[in-house]
């Protein structure tokens, strides 16, 4: 998790700010999905035309 991110989440949930809490959840979620999708993709074997 990035530094910037992991550091708002702290935040919102000291101020306990759910909506921030909710949006910063929803980006984190993104952020992980999109790694592990693009890692996935470079991990598939090519196939040879």
């Amino acid at each position: 998790m990035p530094t910037w991110l992991s550091n708002q989440i702290m935040r919102a949930f000291h101020k306990r700010d759910r909506r921030q809490i909710r949006l910063l959840n929803d980006c984190w979620f993104f952020y992980y999905n999109r790694q592990w999708t693009n890692a996935d993709q470079t991990q598939l074997p090519r196939s040879k035309s």
